[in-house]
């Protein structure tokens, strides 16, 4: 399938249309609203916001959206640090964050969870868990790139630490149940006895506060 903009919004949330039978999609959660395909999912995928320095790292040989003479500035920098809150304003405040706090959200089975990027600044790691299930939320301090994974490798729950990464081109981390070590950016395990194994990513939504709380009002709040 193939989307365009509709110019339509749900809760400040832009709504792609599908050119292949006009059904409406929230960019937010992907589900269609309105059309022949209402009801619909499409399947998220989760992404890796990085700096172009870590991802080369990683990926040597990508390939590279070339936008010089289109996009020369971000026309957002004033609203990022104004107090509006979108076009149409908040449905619903909650105040256990400022609205505009930037936020990873977090969706499993019928559960919702944020946690806030200053947060994870003071504690980069977080061993948690969400709907029964144990997660792993890592923040990158250099990049400030954060990923998140299924902890659970085979019939094991891992707990994981940042570690040493002198001489290493990517951070790692540290498993405290066998010493294997994994790259944060790919979840891979690169030394030690579960050495090739990859953890399961999950996508995470960088989000507004505001954003996040409209669209899951009963959302849990990591409180590290």
């Amino acid at each position: 399938m193939t989307f365009g903009v509709s110019g339509k919004l749900v809760m400040n949330d832009l709504v792609m249309y599908d050119h292949q039978t006009d059904s409406l999609w929230p960019q937010f959660f992907g589900e269609a609203i309105d059309g022949p395909l209402k009801g619909k999912k499409l399947e998220v995928l989760a992404v890796l916001q990085t700096t172009w320095q870590e991802w080369l790292g990683l990926y040597p040989d990508t390939l590279v959206l070339d936008k010089r003479g289109r996009y020369s500035s971000d026309s957002y920098r004033g609203y990022y640090r104004g107090g509006s809150k979108g076009v149409l304003g908040e449905s619903r405040s909650d105040d256990r964050l400022d609205a505009k706090d930037v936020v990873l959200g977090m969706r499993l089975d019928s559960m919702a969870k944020a946690y806030s990027v200053e947060s994870l600044k003071r504690q980069p790691v977080v061993n948690d868990v969400l709907a029964g299930k144990e997660v792993l939320v890592i923040f990158d301090p250099t990049s400030e790139a954060s990923v998140a994974y299924h902890r659970r490798a085979g019939e094991k729950v891992l707990n994981f630490a940042l570690t040493e990464t002198e001489g290493v081109p990517q951070p790692l981390m540290i498993d405290g149940e066998t010493g294997t070590k994994w790259s944060v950016f790919t979840g891979q395990a690169v030394e030690g006895p579960l050495r090739g194994t990859v953890l399961e990513r999950i996508p995470i939504h960088y989000s507004f506060w505001f954003a996040w709380t409209d669209f899951y009002p009963l959302t849990e709040l990591y409180n590290g």
